[in-house]
């Protein structure tokens, strides 16, 4: 593709990024019709990597999204990811945390839903809902049952989080898991539409929660918190993508390139047979094309 999304969205490790220099709409000259065409296009290619990553069988690919409510995590999964082998993809939703999960560290729920060699897994939100939705209501920690108050949860506890995300994606880059994350990046106007459109259309009537009304009154706070998390664990083994979502087409597209470009840098092959197998092959090719 002529466009390269993932230089034009990657945050360099150390970059200093701030989240308002980030444009929330695409302003390019793909247009919907062209993009839309694409995405049916490179969706093939998608699919030719993802089944040479599982017949490769050394490596994994992990994707985690995160956004606020409503920046379209949902329907891009469905668009982007539809057209691959269910066997080799696999999506992780991850809600409030359970009485069992909070008996672990924080960090257990996310190791055990870690995609095999061979395959790609998709965090829909992740272990970074621990540095963003906990930080805007850092009460949430307390049911961790490891601190006791509120003013525990200090620049020093952040600090740790921060780090031991750090060291969780670098254990899993050492070991064959490529890490792609996706910050969709709406605005606050778009969230209000879309909030919106949820209410006035009946099918769509589900989707929607007061209580988005009051995360959405946070939306600054968690802009920052955004903004803090991506610039403590961008780095060059699990880099972020910043991506305008007021357009859903436009994200869909962009993810889909960076997730492209992320497998064929894996270097994937299919297994070469050894000769005896080949020979077996052989022969059983001869046989089936002598049949009558």
């Amino acid at each position: 593709m002529a466009n390269d999304f993932t230089k034009e969205f990657l945050i360099e490790e150390n970059s200093k990024f701030k989240i308002k220099d980030y444009k929330t709409s695409y302003e390019g000259n793909i247009t919907k019709e062209e993009g839309e065409n694409l995405l049916k296009e490179e969706k093939q290619k998608l699919y030719s990597l993802q089944e040479k990553l599982y017949a490769d069988g050394s490596q994994s690919l992990l994707v985690v999204l995160q956004a606020m409510d409503a920046a379209g995590k949902d329907s891009l999964i469905e668009h982007v990811f539809g057209g691959v082998n269910p066997q080799g993809c696999e999506v992780t939703s991850f809600k409030t945390p359970t009485s069992k999960e909070y008996s672990h560290d924080f960090m257990w729920r996310h190791y055990i839903a870690l995609p095999e060699k061979g395959k790609i897994g998709i965090f829909n939100r992740s272990h970074y809902e621990n540095v963003l939705v906990c930080k805007v209501h850092p009460q949430y920690n307390l049911s961790e049952k490891v601190w006791k108050d509120v003013s525990d949860f200090d620049e020093k506890f952040w600090e740790n989080r921060y780090e031991s995300i750090q060291d969780f994606e670098k254990h899993l880059a050492r070991n064959g898991t490529k890490i792609v994350k996706i910050f969709l990046h709406v605005s606050k106007e778009e969230q209000k539409q879309r909030f919106l459109d949820r209410i006035n259309e009946g099918n769509k009537n589900w989707k929607f929660s007061t209580a988005d009304l009051k995360e959405r009154a946070l939306f600054g706070d968690y802009m920052k918190a955004y903004e803090e998390a991506i610039n403590k664990t961008s780095k060059k083994h699990a880099p972020w993508f910043v991506i305008p979502a007021d357009q859903k087409w436009f994200a869909r597209l962009a993810t889909l390139q960076i997730i492209i470009n992320a497998l064929e840098e894996m270097d994937l092959h299919y297994p070469e047979l050894p000769k005896e197998e080949k020979e077996a092959l052989d022969e059983a090719k001869k046989q089936l094309e002598e049949e009558k």
